[in-house]
């Protein structure tokens, strides 16, 4: 883990801290070649070299940060999105299979704008 994310997670109350730490186990865990980096005053995530998605905490709630794929809208009705994010409560994490999707979503997205030669 980045040294700066794991400081940004160290200092997060204990409930957002796990549930983070959670999301990023499956975040890690859905594609290979996943890279952790630091960015925007929060852990991030790239493939290939390409900035992928973005997690991080506020006073009320915990966010994945990145364009919200498109046909993802039904798994995320129960939650606030916005064009950027997805907010949710280490009590009503994101559920794995979702998070595993969504993260596919942006790893074939970035495969077909930035093609590996």
């Amino acid at each position: 883990m980045n040294p700066t994310a794991r400081d940004y997670l160290a200092a997060l109350p204990k409930d957002q801290r796990a549930g983070l730490m959670k999301l990023r186990k499956q975040i890690l865990a859905a594609a290979p070649g996943i890279e952790e980096h630091f960015g925007y005053g929060m852990p991030g995530f790239r493939y290939n070299g390409h900035p992928m998605l973005y997690i991080g905490a506020a006073k009320a709630h915990c966010a994945l940060y990145g364009s919200v794929p498109t046909g993802f809208e039904e798994q995320l009705k129960e939650f606030k999105t916005s064009k950027g994010a997805i907010q949710f409560t280490p009590d009503k994490p994101l559920p794995a299979a979702l998070v595993m999707a969504i993260v596919k979503s942006k790893v074939a997205e970035i495969e077909v704008r930035w093609p590996v030669k």
